[in-house]
């Protein structure tokens, strides 16, 4: 059902579901929009709807072919509502749920766009604080790139700010995804551009392992591990990729790379793997399971096992054979030594006179 959104947009169908609201297919003055409508809890917060006013410029002065453009911001009653450029595609969290991992070339050329779009970000003096594999859309209406990725796009610039207030955060004081969280958020530090960097190189991890550095379990285990455990390195993982990872997963914010230093280079990576194909450890892990596989046949084709040898008192070595006399059955050897070893020794008798 069509839902007319302030004097100027109408919303068609739903698209999608995030935890700021629900993302609308749109009609706008210019053609098909996207529209993200806030939660109602969101709209009727008024020191919120504040901070949506006073972010208005910054935000529409976004203007990046890596960031999905935002085109108006609508405060109409209880409606509150971001007004976006529509890409036609899917987002990262999908086609990681539907492949588990990337090849390097694509990872990498990924990361190099959402790079780009941070930098601009950045240059402008906005920290989106909520980088994850959600908010990159993919676009599949432009020629795919390196490695067969489509164009990445990253979206959602200004949501975690505006959310984030003293009274909504009273409990945590968190903003974001556990798993893509900085060490100083976690801590209570204020947020700027390096929280980015970090969250942008955990997706990278992601995208090339299939799984977060430091995700798993409870929450609150998670959060510990950013702070305490160091980065586990891939293996098989080209020295200069794992350098840039290494360096932008650092605890310490200064150690890491500016948003420009990482888009230079995962693009310096994608220009020397030309077809590079998935890491050989994935390989290797296949080939393991096939010989293990091969093992337990073979196994179970020979039939059960022979008994092992009953356990009992070492054999005594062999008696020398006594003579049987004659009329008298045999005995064993050992029966044979014992009873001769039992009867009296023989003795002369005397001559007879």
């Amino acid at each position: 059902m069509a839902r007319k959104i302030g004097s100027r947009y109408t919303a068609h169908q739903v698209l999608g579901r995030g935890s700021a609201g629900t993302v609308w297919l749109g009609e706008g003055p210019e053609g098909p929009v996207a529209i993200k409508l806030l939660r109602e809890d969101l709209a009727s917060d008024q020191d919120l709807v504040g901070r949506f006013v006073q972010e208005r410029t910054a935000l529409l002065s976004l203007d990046h072919p890596r960031v999905v453009g935002i085109r108006d911001l609508v405060v109409d009653g209880a409606d509150l509502a971001l007004v976006m450029d529509l890409v036609r595609g899917t987002d990262l969290r999908s086609r990681l749920e539907r492949e588990r991992r990337l090849t390097p070339e694509a990872a990498v050329a990924i990361a190099a766009d959402v790079a780009d779009g941070l930098a601009a970000a950045h240059a402008g003096g906005v920290v989106h604080r909520d980088v994850k594999p959600e908010n990159v859309l993919l676009d599949s209406a432009a020629p795919a790139g390196p490695g067969g990725a489509p164009p990445a796009l990253l979206t959602d610039f200004g949501i975690a700010r505006l959310v984030d207030s003293p009274r909504r955060t009273r409990a945590t004081r968190i903003i974001g995804t556990p798993d893509y969280l900085a060490p100083e958020i976690i801590e209570g530090l204020p947020p700027r551009a390096s929280v980015d960097i970090y969250a942008l190189a955990t997706v990278l991890y992601e995208l090339l392992a299939g799984f977060t550095p430091f995700g798993g379990g409870h929450p609150g285990a998670v959060l510990r591990r950013h702070v305490t455990e160091s980065v586990q390195p891939l293996p098989d993982l080209p020295d200069e990729l794992w350098q840039i990872l290494a360096q932008c997963l650092a605890k310490a914010p200064a150690s890491r790379l500016t948003a420009g230093e990482l888009g230079a280079g995962c693009g310096s990576c994608c220009r020397t793997w030309p077809g590079c194909r998935p890491w050989t450890w994935r390989r290797r892990a296949r080939t393991a399971r096939r010989r293990r596989t091969v093992t337990r046949t073979r196994t179970r084709s020979r039939g059960p096992r022979a008994p092992p040898p009953r356990q009992g008192f070492p054999a005594l070595p062999a008696s020398p054979a006594s003579p049987v006399p004659p009329g008298r059955p045999a005995v064993p050897e050992s029966r044979a030594a014992a009873s001769a070893a039992r009867r009296p020794a023989a003795r002369a008798l005397p001559p007879r006179p």
